[in-house]
């Protein structure tokens, strides 16, 4: 398995240096956008506690784009899958489901963390500075681990290109806005609080925000990340293969 998914891996990651000016620029654009309009223009006056709105936007920024940009995983799967039939190579290599999988979760994460390097810079430029210590990271590997993972799993379930963007219309971007990236989710309603906190992401940035704010963490919404993450890269291997049967 460990060279499979390394094989894998290195796929993913030579695609992406062939693209890796144009990634950097997609990856840049969105979150200097929520910057300066969310922020920078409405947020000056705006504080949350003992915080100004852009100290709490950013940590939600990099919640949401280690979900995104981790999900966005499935497209190329998919773009080869269907129009370059890359994935019947990989049933003919000698690679497991587990190495393809492991490899392709992987890729996603460092999709995700690179993400995360430009927003923290954005944020910078902007005068934010955050606690990125041990428990900023880890809540941003686990939420990058879920999202990558099930990415992989959706991939491998739909029937084609336009589905896929179907599944993030309909899944990511709701819950991307919806789970506590821009305002906190306390100031809605109790019944409202109640379903938005059975949305993953709502925890990531939960967990992230407070990481970041140099506050505690809620050790619950780790535990609860680590295992959905877990069941959706097992949800995963289960997709593969059936789609390689």
């Amino acid at each position: 398995m460990t060279l499979a998914w390394l094989a894998v891996y290195r796929r993913e990651m030579l695609i992406l240096k062939r693209r890796l000016m144009r990634q950097v620029a997609g990856q840049s654009i969105s979150p200097l956008l929520y910057l300066v309009t969310f922020g920078y223009a409405m947020g000056g006056d705006i504080r949350y506690g003992h915080v100004t709105y852009l100290q709490f936007l950013l940590p939600g920024l990099v919640a949401m784009s280690s979900m995104t940009q981790a999900f966005s995983i499935a497209t190329d799967i998919n773009v080869s899958r269907f129009y370059w039939h890359i994935f019947d190579e990989f049933q003919a290599a000698p690679i497991s489901n587990q190495g393809y999988v492991a490899g392709e979760v992987m890729a996603g994460i460092t999709r995700a963390l690179m993400s995360i390097v430009i927003i923290l810079g954005l944020g910078r430029l902007f005068g934010v500075r955050l606690h990125c210590g041990p428990l900023f990271w880890i809540p941003v590997l686990l939420d990058s681990f879920l999202f990558a993972s099930l990415a992989v799993a959706l991939a491998m379930l739909v029937r084609n290109h336009a589905d896929q963007s179907l599944l993030t219309s309909f899944v990511i971007t709701p819950m991307a806005f919806l789970g506590g990236t821009f305002f906190p989710i306390e100031r809605l309603p109790h019944w409202l609080q109640g379903v938005l906190g059975l949305l993953p992401l709502t925890h990531a940035s939960t967990a992230i925000r407070a990481a970041a704010l140099g506050e505690p963490v809620d050790h619950f919404s780790l535990w609860l990340l680590a295992a959905l993450g877990a069941g959706c890269f097992v949800f995963a291997f289960y997709c593969v293969n059936r789609a390689r049967d």
